[in-house]
């Protein structure tokens, strides 16, 4: 749980499998994972949706490097990261590697099979001065009802702006405003089933 939005960072009942459905089910992942391919994700918290990620591509046997990029304003310390995987046995396992990186005060390393820059600030700001172009978004922030500067309509054409041409998005929330910024900044829009309880989730293509 976050203090600071009081919102969980994921679900402790099921968080793996929620990341599995809404990021990398709805962004067509793990079959579009390929030599290169480049996720971009709003708000790393634990790391969870990168070893989800990690997980997925190793077990496809492909050869390659994905590039997996975060915006994060407030990264957590790996202590704390380590506790909150422990939830996750599956995921801790493939942790060590990134812990390690992480505990140095590394925020850009390379682990077998995928390579990390987790950029560190606002998102409002570092996000418009990206030079990269994701494949694929896993929009991850805290709740637009907590954390709605991350689910602006001008961040969201930032998203926009930094996905190739055929890329995609997927998110937790189908809030009405969110779905809206979303189409307004050039992505075909879809309301999709959500996990467990949550009715609906939100993915798009550009």
């Amino acid at each position: 749980m976050s203090r600071r939005f009081d919102d969980p960072y994921f679900s402790l009942h099921d968080g793996l499998a929620e990341t599995r459905h809404v990021f990398l089910s709805g962004n067509g992942l793990p079959e579009r994972l390929r030599d290169g391919f480049h996720i971009a994700e709003l708000g790393f918290g634990t790391g969870l949706n990168l070893l989800a990620t990690l997980i997925a591509w190793r077990g496809t046997g492909r050869p390659g490097t994905l590039r997996f990029t975060s915006f994060e304003a407030y990264p957590l310390p790996a202590p704390d990261i380590a506790r909150a995987l422990a939830q996750f046995p599956e995921a801790l396992a493939a942790a060590p590697g990134f812990l390690t990186a992480w505990a140095t005060g590394a925020r850009s390393f390379t682990l077998p099979g995928v390579a990390i820059e987790v950029i560190v600030g606002d998102a409002r700001d570092t996000l418009p001065a990206w030079q990269g172009c994701a494949d694929a978004w896993f929009l991850d922030g805290f709740s637009p009802a907590k954390n709605p500067e991350l689910w602006s309509p001008d961040l969201m054409a930032q998203v926009a702006r930094h996905t190739a041409t055929g890329g995609s998005f997927a998110t937790y929330t189908a809030a009405g405003h969110v779905r809206q910024a979303l189409a307004g900044a050039g992505f075909t829009v879809s309301r999709q089933p959500g996990h467990g309880r949550k009715r609906h989730m939100t993915t798009g293509r550009k």
